[in-house]
């Protein structure tokens, strides 16, 4: 059965079992991941992965219910499971399907030469990525892994209110992690890249970074504690957008588990600070025509010169507040209802260069590193975090750092960039330019 007649026929029962309202969200994706070691094919994975999830309305409630089976018989079978399941939902007056929009259907972002691609020009690139990075220089003594991977998936929306979504995407990347030897100190570093395109996926930039991450931090020790201006390039800025990203979410706000609840149109960063999310953005690996229940992508601004202007919204949301969906109802998978969250998040660049960052920097620490950012606390914003990296003194770089803490709040360390690079890159969804952050206490030894 076609992927269209799925969908149709999903829809159909779904409404002929006694849903007042119904909604289907198909996915097909296929995943491709090559490993690479010593410069041999270490091992290569190939998944496909379809089902369709059933999304019901009924008597003021919602059902779900979901299958990787696809006969008209198990689609029944959904159908009746997501409308019974509605019966053990409590009511709600915001469970309610979204009307059908306009959505810009040149939003889609797939590279047909990625399938075009032979597998063994991909198994080059991964082994590519290997050899920049042992080359880079004679203290790179082995790869703990290198890898290409691709993502090619096809969504399918429709809803009884006339949604109908249609889209293919796709986007490739690669990744190393290295280890570094002399005197008998060992260090690591990693480096990863993915895009839209295949053709800006460049294994030489991919294996240097992470070569030069892990012989930089070569005879890395402790420093007493001090306060240091911090350097955080795109990756690791990256890491506090994580961060950031749930409590920005009107989902945790009405949970009451967001650090920034009631504090719309208020200062909450330095004015050097826009957040932008922007599921409409050309080449990000999250942009699509539409989110995961049919509404269309969107650029959001909720950061503007520091001041919280918004929230991110999905359709329940946004009829709870009273207000529109921003296009962030997001879905990883047919298994699930759709969440808030992120499409393409980022800090908006400065016109700065990361150099310019480092030579204006009198004493402080340019972070390779964070350890332990999955224990921060997202309701209150505190973290305690492992910091390695290298000193700034006098505008350049002088000794490695490891074994040192930095511990505060993500209000704190909001409220403290002095200064925002031009250097905005994405790891995934998330993007940043390197942030150079007022003097922050370092615990050392």
């Amino acid at each position: 059965m076609k992927e269209e007649n799925i969908v149709r026929t999903g829809l159909k029962l779904a409404m002929a079992t006694g849903a007042e309202a119904a909604e289907v969200y198909f996915m097909k994706r296929d995943n491709l991941t090559i490993e690479v070691r010593s410069g041999k094919l270490e091992t290569m994975q190939q998944s496909c992965d379809q089902g369709l999830g059933l999304r019901v309305v009924k008597a003021g409630s919602i059902g779900y219910a979901f299958t990787s089976d696809l006969s008209p018989t198990a689609l029944k079978d959904t159908a009746e499971a997501a409308v019974e399941s509605a019966q053990y939902s409590s009511l709600d007056s915001s469970a309610q399907l979204p009307p059908a929009m306009r959505f810009d259907s040149s939003l889609v972002q797939f590279d047909p030469h990625l399938a075009k691609t032979p597998l063994e020009a991909k198994i080059d690139l991964a082994l590519a990525i290997e050899r920049s990075a042992l080359s880079y220089d004679k203290r790179i003594t082995k790869s703990e892994r290198a890898a290409y991977e691709e993502n090619d998936y096809t969504v399918l929306v429709a809803n009884s209110n006339g949604v109908q979504v249609d889209y293919r995407n796709n986007f490739c990347g690669g990744y190393v992690w290295v280890v570094a030897e002399a005197d008998g100190d060992t260090q690591t570093g990693s480096s990863l890249l993915y895009a839209t395109e295949l053709a800006k996926i460049d294994p030489v930039i991919i294996g240097q970074e992470a070569a030069q991450e892990a012989v930089r931090l070569l005879g890395a020790k402790p420093i007493p504690t001090q306060k240091l201006a911090l350097v955080l390039p795109p990756q690791v800025a990256t890491d506090f957008l994580h961060i950031l990203a749930a409590a920005l979410t009107a989902e945790a706000v009405q949970k009451g588990r967001s650090l920034f609840a009631h504090q719309l149109g208020n200062p909450i960063a330095a004015p050097t600070v826009t957040i932008i999310d922007d599921g409409s953005l050309p080449g990000g690996i999250n942009t699509a025509p539409t989110d995961g229940e049919g509404v269309p992508s969107q650029r959001t601004v909720l950061v503007q010169d520091g001041i919280l202007q918004t929230f991110l919204h999905n359709f329940y949301t946004a009829q709870k507040e009273g207000t529109v969906s921003t296009g962030n109802g997001v879905r990883s998978s047919f298994k699930t209802t759709p969440e808030v969250g992120p499409t393409n998040m980022f800090f908006a660049p400065g016109t700065v260069s990361e150099d310019e960052l480092i030579q204006s920097v009198d004493k402080g620490l340019y972070v390779f590193d964070l350890m332990g950012t999955h224990t921060a606390n997202p309701i209150s914003g505190d973290f305690s975090l492992g910091v390695s990296g290298v000193l700034i003194e006098k505008g350049k770089f002088t000794r490695p750092v490891r074994q040192v803490v930095l511990a505060g709040n993500i209000r704190d360390l909001l409220n403290q960039v002095q200064a925002v690079g031009s250097n905005l890159r994405f790891y995934l969804g998330l993007g940043a330019p390197t942030l150079l952050v007022e003097p922050l206490t370092i615990s050392g030894k």
